[in-house]
């Protein structure tokens, strides 16, 4: 069974890493192919393209120049550790044990504008690519054109290779998108997680990316393989809630924030 979540635009480069293990992005290729044509963008069209400001976008043109192979640890960085947005809050990487890893590295995968199909210790280098840019490539118009058809065959690869035909969606529409599901030879679960407010069960963004990066670290803690083991999914306060799933969306609520 295996398990994919977003990436963070926050990053954290500065702190050391908590394993010395480490392995390269298996899709280096493809990377190269799309830092080729952003470095052909000056800040101002980066700024235009991203809908960023100018600082953000001249520190990511700083980036893309920058970016070089080979990847080592003196100038990457693990890709679940490097993250920092509200899912790797809830993921807390950092705190894995060595057979931790070695588990989410065969079960857990991040989507990503620029690498494309990353695992927890595949290094990584700074960079801000959202999967929704508009940037044309040979492929086409955007980056869901360079990635789709890609992806989707790596991905069922890995989720062959977990052994168990189970994807679970702990990722935004935004990134899931650049997946074909239908072609997946796989059973697709996409848990959905709702707090209480004003007498309803909402989706609250904050809370819910930090939800999927709990439910992704408590699968890696349980090593769970069987998808029936979600339900049983009990951090922060969350429960399933048999009554608000329907189908292979399996919905977790909680009334009060812990």
């Amino acid at each position: 069974m295996l398990s994919v979540i977003s990436p963070a635009k926050t990053l954290d480069f500065e702190t050391p890493a908590t394993t010395d293990t480490h392995t390269q992005p298996a899709y280096l290729q493809h990377s190269q192919r799309l830092i080729d044509i952003l470095r052909d963008y000056t800040p101002a069209q980066i700024s235009e393209l991203m809908g960023v400001s100018d600082k953000i976008a001249g520190l990511n043109a700083a980036r893309f120049g920058e970016w070089q192979t080979p990847f080592t640890p003196s100038n990457a960085k693990v890709a679940a550790q490097a993250f920092q947005g509200d899912v790797y809050v809830g993921l807390q990487a950092d705190t894995f044990n060595e057979d931790d890893n070695a588990f989410a590295q065969d079960h857990l995968r991040i989507l990503s504008g620029l690498y494309g199909l990353l695992r927890p210790l595949d290094l990584i280098q700074p960079y801000r690519l959202e999967m929704g840019t508009r940037l044309k490539n040979p492929a086409g118009k955007d980056l869901y054109a360079f990635w789709k058809e890609f992806l989707t065959k790596e991905l069922d690869q890995a989720i062959a290779a977990s052994g168990n035909l189970v994807l679970v969606n702990l990722a935004s529409n935004e990134y899931f998108k650049a997946i074909d599901a239908k072609k997946l030879n796989a059973e697709v679960v996409t848990p959905v997680f709702k707090d209480l407010k004003n007498g309803q069960y909402k989706i609250i963004s904050f809370y819910a990316k930090k939800a999927r990066g709990l439910m992704a670290a408590w699968m890696i803690h349980k090593r769970l393989e069987e998808v029936d083991g979600l339900k049983d999914f009990n951090v922060a306060g969350y429960r399933f809630n048999a009554a608000e799933s329907q189908g292979k969306t399996l919905v977790f609520t909680r009334d009060t924030p812990a």
